[in-house]
């Protein structure tokens, strides 16, 4: 009997060793909380400090206006304080639940229907804890004055003869056709107006030249000229590969967009209007002929000299609506060299930048 009562006393004891050890777990748990509730009032009013200070920055570099400094640092403190009354919230909650429940586990059901338990202080705010953040005491780029982009154009190509018409040309005006690609960077020259841009890069233009009435391209010492060719013809085409670097400068309006954080300049659906140069080196030159011999079609591709400009140099420029703009460029340089008459590869299409 004494046996008996001294387990009961054994099993009383340790279960309110047990219950005093839970609430003193809980007890714990509420403290750090409470504490947590001051950490965080006390890391988002340092937050607020650098938001504050790289306003300022910026307001002494006249990046912004004062008014704009003002909105600036309202907007940073509506946000801060926000922030600790929704985190502060969301421990309340923590601290209720504990205090409810006498535990920090609560029931919950998982995404396949499973009954699980949660600590409350595992649960986290957008996946990362409410207690405390990365964020690193740095400033954010604010203006941003180069932005790259590819450019890509395409369209019709013939050449311009001396004392000769255009509508006179040997080329076919449909079937004369160019490429270009490229990557282009534009820099905004004025620090507080985005009114006048460089736009400059490197660009891969492929120009082709489709002759008519069943002529070809032949190399004749330092001559090329048009000869007839001793079958039908369903195509002669001549293509000159460059490597060029154009020079824009760029004139027009954009949309000014100013936030907390950065600043920029868009160009969306806005008018722009660009004038400039290009230089660079022929890397290729190439002809291709379709024809029929005896009944049976046949593809030569002749990759040749053919007497054209070693250096390539022109003038170009573009105008239109955001992305799509229509294009022009005419090389100054001679299409082929020692010619006794010159002719100057031009184009005319729309010019994307992407």
């Amino acid at each position: 009997m004494k046996k008996i009562t001294h387990y009961i006393f054994l099993f009383i004891a340790a279960f309110c060793m047990q219950n005093a050890m839970a609430q003193e777990d809980i007890k714990s748990k509420v403290d750090l909380l409470l504490k947590e509730k001051e950490q965080i009032r006390l890391y988002e009013k340092e937050a607020l400090k650098v938001e504050i200070e790289a306003i300022a920055k910026r307001l002494d570099k006249n990046e912004i206006t004062s008014k704009d400094a003002q909105n600036l640092k309202a907007e940073a403190a509506k946000k801060r304080a926000l922030n600790i009354e929704n985190r502060i919230a969301i421990l309340d909650n923590k601290i209720a639940l504990l205090e409810r429940n006498g535990t920090g586990k609560v029931t919950a059901i998982d995404s396949l229907g499973t009954r699980v338990e949660v600590d409350v202080f595992d649960i986290k705010f957008n996946d990362k804890s409410i207690f405390y953040s990365d964020t690193k005491k740095q400033e954010v780029k604010y203006d941003v004055r180069t932005m790259s982009e590819l450019v890509l154009a395409v369209g019709l190509n013939n050449a311009i003869i001396d004392g000769q018409a255009l509508d006179d040309s040997p080329y076919k005006i449909g079937g004369s056709r160019f490429f270009e690609m490229g990557v282009t960077w534009r820099t905004r020259l004025f620090k507080n107006s985005n009114a006048v841009r460089l736009h400059y890069g490197f660009s891969f233009q492929f120009n082709g030249l489709k002759v008519a009435d069943n002529l070809y391209f032949v190399e004749n010492g330092d001559q090329t000229e048009l000869q007839e060719f001793q079958y039908n013809l369903d195509k002669a085409k001549l293509r000159m590969d460059n490597l060029v670097f154009p020079v824009h400068f760029e004139f027009g309006p954009s949309k000014k967009v100013v936030t907390d954080e950065k600043m920029r300049y868009y160009l969306d659906k806005k008018f722009r209007i660009g004038i400039g140069a290009y230089g660079g080196f022929n890397i290729g030159t190439r002809q291709k002929l379709k024809y029929k011999e005896d009944g049976k079609k046949v593809k030569d591709k002749f990759k040749r000299d053919y007497n054209t400009s070693d250096l390539i140099y022109g003038l170009s420029a573009y105008a239109g609506f955001g992305e799509t703009t229509l294009y022009l460029k005419y090389d100054l340089n001679p299409i082929f060299k020692d010619a006794l008459v010159e002719q100057h590869n031009i184009s005319l299409g729309l010019r994307f930048n992407l």
